[in-house]
């Protein structure tokens, strides 16, 4: 793949209380009208994340047309496995109507940094306000899948849903620091609420250079399913993208070498790229994607060429 990089779509100038700072793992929807409306995590003055949108021409993806004032989702309630911030990975819409949102929810713990969650929150009004389905995750700590069971993407077929998502159990250090290792997980629910405590295994990671996988994003093709995702890299240490092909969506190949995005030179996406979220929107095929400390520097657009 080519692609040619529009550059940055949108980042807070921080007048926004919900977002003073980032604008983290832009999540597609097409509304009703046509407009592409990208869910993204904010973050206050405190560094707690929140789940609001910006809406966007979908024939020119750079041309900004609303940012939500408001979050559509706010942290849990105290000692909930959200209090600490919510991060949206994927928004379904759902055969009665409204929309589900799978969000991952972020915990502080005090033997290891922290805990992540996937929670569901659902929409009555077109997307523009969720409400949690439950207080409690769809996908809770299991003996095989201990600390991490999030950043999950979700489809609907032939009535069952179908979830990639990340997990781990294990944590290792690296310059310095204690570091979450997971890998990418698969399942399969009849309702897209009740999951089984644990799922197989897409592929292998390298733990020689890699410790985590994240965000998949699957897209289905009439010859198969493509899937974008992030590869948390040892050295450097940072995030880049991930590419693989599957011709059931349940055993993948790796192909990295054919994503063809990567850092830029120089500017907001030159030290990482990450988060990516594919669509196509008319004759054009558009990435949504993060640059430089996990949308510090915002989201960015670039245009599949070939």
């Amino acid at each position: 793949m080519e692609w040619r990089k529009l550059g940055v779509v949108w980042c807070p100038n921080g007048d926004l209380w919900w977002a003073r700072s980032h604008a983290s793992c832009p999540t597609p929807l097409f509304l009703a009208d046509g407009t592409l409306r990208l869910y993204v995590q904010g973050r206050d003055e405190k560094g707690i994340g929140r789940i609001g949108f910006v809406d966007v021409d979908a024939g020119d993806p750079t041309r900004v047309l609303r940012v939500s004032p408001d979050p559509v989702l706010d942290v849990g309630v105290p000692g909930a496995f959200d209090d600490n911030g919510v991060f949206q990975t994927c928004v379904l819409a759902r055969p009665d109507g409204t929309l589900a949102m799978y969000y991952v929810g972020f915990e502080i713990c005090h033997q290891i940094r922290y805990r992540l969650l996937t929670g569901l929150a659902i929409s009555r009004d077109g997307g523009e306000t969720f409400e949690r389905l439950r207080a409690t995750p769809i996908l809770e700590r299991s003996p095989q899948e201990l600390h991490i069971r999030g950043g999950p993407f979700v489809v609907a077929e032939d009535g069952t849903y179908r979830m990639w998502y990340v997990a781990g159990s294990e944590w290792e250090t690296l310059e310095g620091k204690a570091m979450p290792v997971y890998d990418l997980h698969y399942l399969e629910s009849p309702d897209g609420i009740v999951w089984p405590d644990a799922g197989s295994r897409v592929f292998e990671m390298n733990r020689d250079a890699e410790h985590g996988f994240g965000r998949p994003y699957v897209v289905k093709k009439p010859d198969g399913y493509q899937m974008f995702y992030s590869v948390r890299k040892k050295q450097p240490l940072g995030y880049r993208m991930g590419y693989a092909e599957s011709s059931d969506g349940r055993h993948w190949t790796r192909l990295d070498e054919k994503m063809g995005l990567d850092v830029s030179t120089s500017g907001w996406d030159n030290e990482t790229v990450e988060y990516a979220a594919v669509v196509d929107a008319g004759d054009k095929t558009f990435c949504f994607y993060n640059g430089n400390d996990f949308g510090v520097t915002g989201f960015g657009v670039a245009e599949l060429i070939k």
